[in-house]
């Protein structure tokens, strides 16, 4: 499985969604994550202690091989302006895979 990358722009105090369309490495066909978990998170630097994590979601039917990760406009409000990391782990049986990685850009919004 190949790891994607993407790098995104999120306004504060407004609704975040994402939707990342994985495929097979094999054939290029819609991944089937039946029986797959999803975590993502963002962080300053990879290293960095404190994390913000998002909404992560499987869409349904899991056999498109679709992933959505979210923040609600009250969670990027409180978000600094600047660049973070990101990246978008699948899970199976105690195996996790990253799956799309990259950058995010906070904007600090004008209107509250």
């Amino acid at each position: 499985m190949a790891t994607y990358s993407s790098n995104i722009v999120i306004n504060t105090n407004e609704d975040f969604r994402q939707t990342f369309d994985l495929a097979s490495a094999s054939d290029n066909s819609s991944l089937n994550l039946t029986g797959y978990t999803v975590s993502s998170q963002m962080r300053k630097y990879a290293g960095s202690a404190t994390a913000t994590d998002f909404t992560a979601t499987i869409v349904s039917p899991e056999t498109a091989g679709k992933v959505s990760i979210a923040l609600t406009s009250g969670d990027t409000l409180s978000l600094k302006e600047g660049r973070y990391v990101y990246d978008v782990v699948i899970e199976k049986n105690s195996v996790k895979t990253k799956v799309v990685e990259g950058m995010v850009l906070i904007r600090q919004g004008v209107t509250r």
